[in-house]
């Protein structure tokens, strides 16, 4: 599937600039519409949270400084749009545009109010891709609510960049295949760039009893045009799947990573489990994520 429409939400916090850099670039590179959403929270969702002992005038306030504080993210964010459109050189435009190599690459800004994690997700089933960033938050809690129920729910593969913005994203691409829907999905959704790579590297763990081998992935690559190497991983005591994942992507000089989540040991509970603290919170690579 061609990607004629990218996703990027944008919280005004310190993710955005690198998410809409990110996008932009893919914008460009697919000559794809990108979407640039902001989510306001309702200022009034807060209250509840206080109690119900808080006087009139002190609700009043509270309102206000939310809603002051709602209007900053809310510039911060378009802000952000603003100037990776003048950069990049995207036309402003709301309406679609015939596709093709010379088609022009299109952005929008709007905004929404209410619950990211609910919107996004939402919003996302009419995308093809979604970009979402890393934050300092990703990597106290190794994911955010909106970044975990876009990959559940959102039904399109989810990229999350890096907290800082990185000069390419899928000239080399590393494949974590484990045989599961999941991973399967992931290689469907990252279609689109690994026909571009210059390098692919399907990795697969000599412990996964069961998993197709690398050679059956590489031979259906072969159908749509892509070459891939396969590459075996041993596991090492004392060194968790995650670091040997990020190691191995890293030693293969790959810029992004594919992955697939809730598969088989020893990938289990790659997105959300216990390996994503390495890989969502610290890789200072690309992930395609899918579910």
């Amino acid at each position: 599937m061609a990607i004629r429409t990218i996703l990027v939400p944008l919280s005004g916090g310190a993710t955005s600039e690198a998410a809409v850099e990110t996008a932009a670039m893919l914008a460009l590179r697919f000559r794809a519409h990108l979407e640039a959403l902001h989510v306001r929270g309702d200022p009034r969702d807060a209250l509840p949270m206080l109690g119900q002992d808080i006087s009139t005038p002190v609700t009043a306030d509270l309102i206000e400084m939310a809603i002051r504080e709602s209007d900053e993210n809310a510039a911060r964010a378009k802000a952000a749009f603003e100037a990776q459109i003048t950069r990049h050189g995207l036309v402003l435009q709301t309406t679609p545009t015939a596709a093709g190599p010379g088609a022009a690459a299109t952005a929008e800004f709007y905004e929404e109010t209410g619950d990211p994690a609910e919107l996004v997700p939402t919003l996302a089933r009419l995308s093809d891709l979604v970009v979402l960033g890393q934050s300092g938050r990703v990597v106290d809690r190794p994911f955010s609510d909106t970044l975990e129920q876009t990959v559940m729910n959102g039904g399109r593969p989810v990229l999350l960049s890096p907290a800082k913005p990185v000069p390419t994203v899928g000239e080399s691409i590393a494949i974590a295949w484990n045989d599961s829907p999941q991973a399967a999905r992931a290689v469907s959704g990252a279609l689109p760039f690994l026909a571009q790579a210059r390098s692919v590297h399907v990795m697969t763990a000599s412990s996964d009893e069961g998993t197709m081998h690398a050679a059956e992935l590489i031979a259906y690559l072969a159908w749509h045009g892509v070459t891939a190497t396969s590459h075996r991983i041993e596991p090492i005591e004392g060194v968790g799947n995650g670091e040997l994942l990020l190691s191995t992507a890293h030693d293969l000089a790959a810029d992004l990573l594919v992955m697939g989540g809730y598969g088989r040991a020893p990938w289990r509970e790659m997105i959300f489990g216990g390996a994503t603290r390495k890989i969502v919170g610290t890789s200072r690579m690309p992930i395609l994520l899918s579910h």
